[in-house]
């Protein structure tokens, strides 16, 4: 696949006006998969990648219920999925009330956890005042959003799977997350400046997605100024995953990717048509609408095996399961930004050794890699108790302050550093603000 060229598509022939729908206050919002707007028009595909198709103004709500007082501007814009094709989809920005005119506002896409291939997890919608998304990871996570907009910075939260919820699938997740960039620092109504340093941040599945838009930047985006990349348990081998998974209290996830990459490998679909039995299809049916907690719920310690004609092994091995394996794993190229890798070794999710070789082949690759492999945390707490040392390591990229000192492999576990409790008293200060509907913006000058 010749990544270079995907972001130079004819893109001159595209003439469409990219219409805006002004807020409707207090609307309960439509399901991507039956609203209109995640729609494209006709002749998108001309358009150049990152080319906003149209927008709208949004409320947000933590939980759906909370309004909050950050105002969000929704773009449906032009990308690329796996093969290379055109597609649209959507990224929520919201930029902070005390951007400084006289200076680049720096930019950071966050890659919400969606974990899931139903459009209800998406956090275009989650994020939505009246959304209806219990289960959803995306609207936990705005916790973490919110404190990014409390550091002063523009924050683009992309649907990285894609209007039809393709978890799992490889390279489209960048695409998506740097079109989504591309588009929001293009729309004119935000007031962003195409010269703004950008990073990117994500954890787990978010990670996941974030490591494919680190990898293909370069190439893909060359005109975007990323400084840096956060790449939180960024489950390096899916296919090791699904293995470690299945049969435990967390087989739902695994068995979600296999849901979503079936719609995307025509092969390996075949091969679920042939040897999995009518319940095992119709379960996988099911999986499709559920959210992320609802599968996890509905498929604890459940061996795919069962539903199989044949053991689960010899389907694994076979040529056309391995080569999804295969394409799915990150390591396929070398980020040029900077990355801070953070991992615990007593993770019961993704495997530690894992992400030991994808930090060692990135590091051996030439990446400038921080790897933070917490001796003591397990996958859900680190996420939070990382989350200061995230922030400070933004801090330090967007102010372009030099990184060669901080270049390490650390084993301290995050719970026992000062510096951890100190930032997460902000956090908390931040969350009981989101929990109130305060605003979290810094007051102007």
């Amino acid at each position: 696949m010749d990544i270079g060229n995907l972001a130079s598509a004819t893109g001159a022939d595209w003439i469409g006006v990219a219409p805006h729908e002004e807020l409707q206050a207090k609307a309960r919002p439509k399901l991507p998969s039956d609203d209109p707007f995640y729609q494209p028009p006709p002749g998108f595909q001309h358009a150049e990648p990152g080319t906003v198709l149209r927008s709208r103004d949004v409320e947000l709500a933590f939980l759906g219920l909370i309004p909050q007082r950050s105002m969000a501007t929704q773009l449906l814009y032009r990308s690329t999925d796996m093969n290379g094709e055109p597609e649209a989809t959507v990224t929520t920005v919201i930029v902070p009330l005390d951007a400084a005119p006289e200076r680049p506002c720096p930019v950071l896409s966050y890659q919400c956890a969606i974990d899931s291939v139903t459009s209800r997890c998406f956090p275009s919608y989650a994020l939505r005042r009246r959304a209806q998304a219990v289960g959803s990871l995306a609207q936990l996570e705005y916790l973490l959003i919110a404190a990014c907009l409390a550091e002063g910075w523009a924050v683009s939260i992309p649907d990285h799977e894609g209007r039809n919820g393709m978890w799992g699938a490889p390279f489209e997740p960048g695409y998506r997350i740097l079109d989504g960039v591309r588009a929001a620092l293009s729309a004119e109504r935000l007031g962003l400046s195409a010269s703004a340093p950008v990073a990117l941040w994500g954890y787990s599945g978010g990670g996941l997605a974030t490591a494919w838009a680190a990898e293909l930047a370069a190439d893909y985006a060359p005109e975007l100024d990323v400084v840096g990349a956060v790449l939180g348990s960024p489950v390096g081998d899916l296919g090791h995953t699904f293995r470690r998974l299945n049969g435990t209290f967390l087989a739902g996830l695994p068995a979600m990717v296999i849901a979503a990459l079936m719609q995307v490998y025509p092969d390996l679909d075949r091969v679920i048509q042939e040897h999995a039995s009518d319940e095992g299809r119709a379960l996988l049916r099911r999986l499709e609408g559920m959210t992320t907690a609802g599968a996890v719920l509905r498929m604890v310690k459940k061996d795919v095996g069962v539903y199989l004609d044949r053991p689960l092994e010899e389907i694994l091995t076979m040529p056309e399961v391995q080569n999804v394996f295969d394409s799915i794993r990150l390591g396929a190229k070398v980020p040029t930004p900077p990355l801070l890798i953070v991992q615990a070794v007593h993770d019961y999710l993704i495997d530690v050794e894992d992400i030991d070789r994808l930090a060692d082949a990135y590091s051996a690759g030439g990446a400038e890699v921080t790897y933070h492999r917490d001796a003591f945390n397990e996958h859900l707490l680190l996420h939070p108790l990382s989350a200061p040392m995230a922030l400070r390591w933004l801090q330090d990229r967007f102010a372009r302050r030099p990184l060669t000192e901080h270049l390490i492999r650390t084993k301290w576990p995050t719970m026992f550093h000062p510096a951890t409790y100190i930032g997460m008293a902000r956090l908390v200060m931040i969350a009981g603000k989101v929990i109130t509907g305060k605003s979290v913006h810094r007051r102007p000058l």
